[in-house]
């Protein structure tokens, strides 16, 4: 493995230099007292392993890790201080792990037994155009058919699925700290609020990299970003394909019952989560503008038995429509199907009169009479 050492003492860095070179299989190939020069070189050699000292002038251990994990997230980070007190940011910063000076020999060769499990561990990335983050109706990180860590998408917590559920919503923007605090931990005080966040990102950046999922959770001063790369989103798919769909005829009916289909149910449903409603109430209208457009070129054809399929589809998702109930009772009329126009009328009195306390409006009364009136 090649180590790089950062210290701003000189005579600890030659210490901790040596101790790792006692070390089979380690090469410290760089030492450097100056943070700035130490990221520079980190960033040109792309050494496996970066002992960072925390307490350093200008700039410290912990924003010297954020700034390699921000261009490098592959360097492994050990932190090395004489203090206790960071272990909580070293936590969220998903380093290997912390040493307390001074450093001893078996203590030092318990991180080299990490280091080496770890590289060993290592799951091999799935390819970012094979994965899919599925947000209709709940969330989900789909690998490839087949994949040997398809069980491994599992949630420690609640909290760290829905932090992550927040950033994908956010669709790559910066999430402020305070943010999240307020919307996830809103009754507690700053200091365990804080704690409790950097858990969340800490058991979200293990859970996508022990699924070898290649997606990065990056880290700043002043937030999170999620960093998708060519990840698919369902979501962003599903619009795209609604936007550039070209009119609905013979031809390109399949596209557009692909297109329904895609939509398995509304926005993130199955959490609930209040800051989705907004974004959920505003798929679900293009949805069912959508499926309203196909059901009228549906009916234009005559094609009563797809229309009526696609129409139930509708009224099961969305109960609370009254022109669902009417186009399907006028639907089961011209295919000559009475009793259903009777289910359908009747089913639509329920749902007006337990939800809203109201009869059918005047142009479904007057339909239904007529029609009642020829049958």
């Amino acid at each position: 493995m090649k180590v790089i050492l950062v210290d701003d003492e000189r005579l600890a860095l030659e210490v901790m230099g040596r101790l790792i070179g006692e070390i089979d299989s380690f090469e410290v190939i760089g030492k450097y007292t100056n943070p700035h020069q130490a990221l520079e070189a980190i960033t040109r050699e792309e050494p496996d392993v970066a002992f960072l000292d925390i307490e350093m002038p200008e700039i410290n251990g912990i924003q010297l890790a954020e700034r390699i994990r921000s261009r490098l997230p592959s360097v492994k980070i050990v932190f090395v201080t004489a203090y206790d007190n960071y272990a909580v940011k070293a936590f969220e910063l998903s380093a290997i792990d912390y040493l307390l000076k001074p450093v001893k020999r078996e203590r030092l060769a318990e991180t080299a037994k990490r280091l080496f499990e770890k590289t060993e561990k290592a799951a091999v990335p799935v390819p970012d155009s094979q994965l899919l983050i599925r947000c209709f109706q709940s969330l989900q990180i789909e690998l490839p058919a087949g994949s040997a860590e398809q069980a491994a998408i599992r949630w420690r917590t609640s909290k760290a699925q829905e932090l992550f559920a927040f950033l994908v919503h956010q669709r790559g923007q910066l999430v402020r700290k305070d943010t999240l605090l307020d919307m996830l931990w809103p009754e507690a005080d700053w200091k365990k609020g804080y704690t409790l966040l950097y858990t969340a990102v800490y058991q979200i950046r293990k859970m996508l990299e022990n699924a070898g999922v290649n997606m990065r959770i990056l880290s700043y001063d002043e937030g999170y970003q999620l960093e998708m790369n060519q990840a698919k989103l369902d979501v962003a798919d599903w619009e795209h394909g609604l936007r550039e769909a070209p009119p609905i005829s013979a031809a390109t009916l399949p596209e557009h019952r692909s297109l329904l289909e895609l939509y398995r149910g509304d926005y993130m449903a199955d959490n609930a989560y209040i800051w989705a409603e907004s974004e959920r109430q505003r798929l679900r209208v293009l949805w069912i503008q959508h499926a309203m457009a196909v059901g009228e070129y549906l009916i234009a054809c005559k094609n009563y038995a797809e229309a009526i399929a696609l129409h139930l589809r509708v009224q099961s998702l969305y109960p609370y429509m009254e022109q669902t109930y009417f186009i399907l009772m006028q639907l089961y009329e011209a295919a000559g199907d009475r009793g259903s126009v009777e289910q359908q009328h009747k089913r639509l009195e329920e749902m007006l009169r337990g939800e809203y306390g109201t009869q059918p409006q005047e142009p479904v009364r007057l339909w239904y009479e007529s029609w009642k009136s020829k049958s």
